[in-house]
């Protein structure tokens, strides 16, 4: 008899074990980098980043790996990573991610919510900006939609897995610097955003293009990701953080992000259920 149990117990039993290997990498990763972590006022430099990140994302596989082999006896690629017919969905990740990004910087502009300062092309901050952002989208992906909404998924109707899914990723970010319960209400929503498609496809291309796109973006156009400040190609200054604009903790912590992630969450799931009714009707 199939245990209908199985799957959020496995979510419950790689906690531990994350926090615990992920730390030792990260700290290794933060030795490697030769970051500070005594010093709370330490600055990271892009390159420091990038090192303690990539570390991180090596913890992660490796937990991943041990438990998706062991204790769910699959292969790794069976968390989303099959490749056939699946371009068209990075590229669209990319784009929608940029076009959000693109639209929301020039409507702040245009509302004189932000002032355009400067731009400061710096060829080798925006190699690490990408690389940096492809990690963060690789790591947290295969986590959260890979391997804990995959086996949610398993014990519960999908809408429930992916509401559980983005608690638990809104959680994960709860200790980012600026997070006020507004922003982290919109992490929320960009956890059911980033896992929408894969409750229907289990594929984590297009919900890692669009992570991608939308970390990688918000820094190129001068907005802090989740309330992280990095490089900016393009620099402007906020007279006042309201809500329209996201203050400190930058687009994510606005109300033209919540617009933007509620329209492309009704898109997607209007996409895959017409898409669903297709299929019934060809049957």
């Amino acid at each position: 008899m199939e245990n209908k149990h199985r799957g959020w117990q496995r979510v419950l039993l790689i906690i531990l074990p994350y926090i615990f290997i992920v730390g030792i990498f990260q700290y290794v990763g933060t030795i490697v980098a030769g970051a500070d972590i005594m010093d709370p006022n330490f600055q990271k430099s892009s390159e420091q980043h990038v090192i303690m990140s990539l570390f991180s994302l090596i913890g992660t596989l490796l937990v991943i790996w041990i438990f998706i082999k062991y204790l769910d006896k699959e292969k790794f690629v069976n968390l989303g990573f099959q490749t056939k017919n699946r371009l068209t969905d990075f590229i669209f990740g990319i784009v929608l991610g940029a076009v959000i990004m693109i639209l929301g910087y020039f409507i702040l502009l245009y509302l004189n919510e932000i002032i355009y300062v400067k731009t400061v092309f710096n060829f080798k901050e925006i190699i690490l900006s990408v690389i940096l952002f492809t990690i963060v989208a690789f790591m947290e992906e295969i986590l959260l939609r890979g391997y804990i909404l995959r086996n949610l998924m398993l014990s519960f109707n999908k809408y429930i897995a992916l509401v559980t899914s983005s608690v638990i990723f809104a959680l994960m970010h709860g200790f980012n610097p600026n997070i006020d319960l507004f922003s982290m209400t919109n992490i929320f929503l960009a956890g059911i955003l980033l896992g929408m498609s894969y409750i229907h496809t289990k594929n984590l291309w297009f919900p890692i293009a669009l992570h991608l796109s939308w970390n990688l973006f918000q820094t190129i156009l001068g907005f802090n990701v989740s309330g992280q400040d990095s490089y900016s190609l393009i620099e402007f200054s906020i007279s006042e953080n309201t809500l329209l604009n996201g203050g400190a903790f930058g687009f994510e912590g606005s109300i033209l992000s919540v617009i933007a992630m509620v329209i492309s969450i009704g898109g997607i799931w209007l996409y895959y259920e017409r898409k669903k009714t297709n299929k019934r009707v060809e049957y």
